[in-house]
């Protein structure tokens, strides 16, 4: 290259880079679809396993706790932070502590009950003192739905039976009675019961054709042969994209004996080299982002086998664990303890919305974990409490709650790091009872703002309100010391004019509007 060219090529490229980056407007209308499917709100499901301090120093602190306030063990705090986000149903007592929990264990006088070690999560000794009645009665004072995932790995057929019959039968009966000595007349009719957890792993390490012989044999004696007491069984699903493992289930588990397959997939950079919680790069962040929203194809892929066997959407897709999963800076703090930032607002808000759009198939999901564990709604420390990131989307997210879905079609613009690009924009919108529109935007890349422009003419708009939650910093998160350096505020960055709504989407935010 001669001299003169190259310093035109170098002035160029100077140019070039000095000149401002204009952002991919998107743009899409907003009209209402005849027979849209419903959002239930058990998408928005939590997960609350004996793992680290979730339970125990998290959820439970006991009941002669003096210094921390509590309800029957419960802390108070959490008690009013889970109502506030009116979680529809928690999951308990796993994940693969699930498969070597016997619940008979956990019942009757808290100081004649056994210990048990937890072989699977840190090697603790636990001594039982929060068992079927602390769980169940905590999902009544929540008004929220329990989810049993039940010992089908080191269990018995009768043991799983037992279980059912003690919470849910209210004439006599053996299990029924024992309940009542136990102090509960009522029972408290549980209807989501997942058989077994994570079967292909921590629950057998089985075949899907084992398993799903297996499952036949469980569901069966679960419930009468026509299932009048209305049990939702769940099968243990595939983990992440094994779809031989749901092709096994839809084709050999009969239609009468089921209600839900399961779905379990996490978000990080690798599994051997999951990236630090808070000292993340923008290349892991984007690695990251990019398992999170392979969520998409996973959910489709699934879905596709499904409708194979069960065009009529008898059988719900339940992704019953999801979540980021990293390294923490403070394994003090207790097993898969993590720090929650901007990150995790992320992965939630676009999660949320990939179930959202997928509203016909998905019926549940459950995110891991509830309190200290992993991608956590709630962190405590002694007698502090925050909420995370992740909480505030989720309860930003409450009004898609049994919601129609409203289909979005547009084309996203491009997120590229290191020559390889995501989808930037993610949204999902539903109807409301009330007849209200809500639009859940997220923007994940890590620089760019983008224009939203969304044709609202066929809905008579005259009112828009919203809400964003961003931060300075994608590392930034909510510490014991400042527990509101993240917090939803008013969002007002947007034009309603002659039946287009325009929005600025600044980098990594959610925002939610309220369209009517």
């Amino acid at each position: 290259m001669k001299k003169k060219q190259l310093i035109i090529t170098v002035f160029s490229l100077v140019l070039s880079l000095a000149q401002p980056i204009v952002a991919q407007d998107v743009e899409f209308t907003l009209k209402e679809q005849p027979n849209a499917p419903e959002i239930s709100k058990h998408i928005y499901g939590h997960f609350a396993e004996h793992l680290g301090r979730c339970i125990y120093d998290g959820i439970f602190v006991g009941e002669n706790n003096e210094s921390i306030p509590n309800t029957n063990g419960v802390r108070n705090d959490i008690i009013e932070a889970l109502k506030a986000l009116k979680i529809p149903n928690l999951r308990w007592p796993g994940g693969c502590f699930a498969d070597t929990y016997h619940w008979k264990d956990g019942i009757g006088s808290k100081e004649d009950r056994p210990t048990i070690v937890n072989q699977w999560w840190g090697g603790s000794t636990e001594d039982n003192s929060f068992g079927t009645h602390d769980f169940l009665n905590l999902c009544e004072i929540l008004d929220t739905e329990p989810y049993l995932a039940a010992n089908v790995g080191s269990g018995t057929v009768k043991e799983f039976t037992d279980w059912i019959q003690y919470v849910g039968h209210d004439g006599v009966s053996p299990m029924a009675d024992l309940r009542k000595e136990n102090g509960r007349e009522k029972s408290w009719d549980v209807k989501y019961w997942g058989v077994g957890n994570e079967m292909w792993g921590c629950g057998g390490n089985m075949t899907p054709e084992y398993y799903a012989n297996l499952y036949r044999q469980y569901a069966t004696f679960m419930t009468s042969w026509t299932n009048d007491s209305k049990l939702f069984r769940i099968a243990s699903g595939a983990n992440v994209a094994d779809y031989h493992w749901t092709e096994v289930l839809m084709r050999d588990i009969p239609k009468n004996l089921i209600e839900g397959v399961a779905l379990h997939s996490y978000s990080f950079v690798k599994w051997e080299n999951k990236s630090s919680d808070t000292k993340f790069n923008e290349v892991e962040y984007f690695g990251t982002m990019e398992t999170a929203l392979k969520m998409e194809e996973l959910v489709q892929k699934h879905t596709d086998i499904m409708d194979k066997y069960d065009p009529e959407h008898k059988v719900a897709l339940i992704v019953d664990e999801w979540g980021g999963w990293y390294e923490s800076e403070e394994p003090e703090k207790g097993v898969l303890y993590q720090q929650n930032t901007m990150r995790d607002a992320m992965i939630a808000g676009a999660t949320l919305n990939i179930f959202n759009n997928h509203a016909k198939r998905v019926k549940m999901a459950n995110l891991a974990q509830t309190v200290n564990v992993l991608q956590a709604v709630i962190l405590t420390e002694g007698e502090k409490m925050i909420l995370t990131p992740t909480y505030h989307v989720m309860k930003m997210y409450t009004v898609h709650h049994d919601a129609t879905l409203i289909p979005t079609n547009f084309k996203s613009p491009k997120y590229t790091v290191e020559g390889k690009s995501l989808d930037a924009i993610s949204i999902s919108a539903s109807k409301d009872k009330k007849g209200n529109i809500n639009v859940s935007l997220v923007n994940i890349d890590a620089h760019k703002s983008y224009t939203i422009k969304i044709n609202v003419k066929d809905l008579n708009v005259k009112n828009v309100i919203g809400n964003i939650l961003k931060a300075k910093a994608l590392q930034d998160h909510n510490s014991f010391d400042n527990p509101n350096k993240i917090i939803p505020k008013e969002f007002k960055d947007f034009k309603l004019k002659k039946g287009e709504l325009e929005i600025e989407l600044p980098p990594f935010s959610v925002v939610v509007l309220d369209v009517y």
